[in-house]
């Protein structure tokens, strides 16, 4: 399959708010985990100072990822990651979406949160724990649209603390970074 730049996600809004996020939490020696990289931009500002590897479903973005030089696996969430990771970021496909307004193409995985926009979240949540370090963190960019008290329920349920770090209006959308710790976090 040849690479098509029309099909990954590029830097919007959101990214760059994920970007201040994670750079004003990334710590030196930091092992970072990625996921649905995108276009790249977040790892390569972290990749300096912390070891950082990114995933993606999408086969585009993983090449373009990797075009960059960056270490990225394609794979959906951490299916097939060993080891644990210091911070995790994740800008994950929050927008509700109905049946009929699926685009049918790699970049809808950026994009689609299912109804309530916050499947991919629940999955995320769901399995986490699996690679995150003990005193680990997590940032997690979300819209109003998703529902900001339902998304920190999600991982409250779960032992997390969830926690508003940065918040922007882009678009007359509310966009919101979580930073997100375990009871030892």
């Amino acid at each position: 399959m040849p690479y098509d730049p029309r099909q990954v996600y590029q830097p919007e809004a959101d990214t760059f708010l994920l970007l201040l996020a994670a750079q004003a939490e990334a710590r030196p020696g930091d092992r970072v985990l990625e996921i649905g990289t995108g276009s790249g931009c977040i790892a390569v500002a972290l990749v300096r100072t912390c070891d950082v590897v990114v995933t993606d479903i999408n086969p585009h973005a993983t090449f373009c990822a990797r075009q960059k030089g960056l270490e990225a696996v394609r794979t959906d969430l951490f299916s097939g990651l060993r080891g644990l990771f210091d911070l995790i970021l994740f800008n994950p496909p929050y927008l509700p979406t109905m049946t009929e307004e699926r685009i049918d193409d790699w970049l809808e995985y950026a994009l689609d949160g299912g109804i309530t926009g916050r499947d991919v979240i629940i999955r995320f949540a769901d399995s986490v724990s699996g690679v995150l370090a003990p005193g680990g963190r997590i940032l997690l960019l979300l819209s109003a649209l998703t529902g900001l008290p339902e998304v920190v329920e999600i991982f409250a349920s779960r032992g997390f603390t969830a926690n508003v770090v940065r918040q922007q209006t882009a678009e007359d959308e509310e966009l919101y970074v979580l930073r997100i710790t375990g009871k030892q976090g």
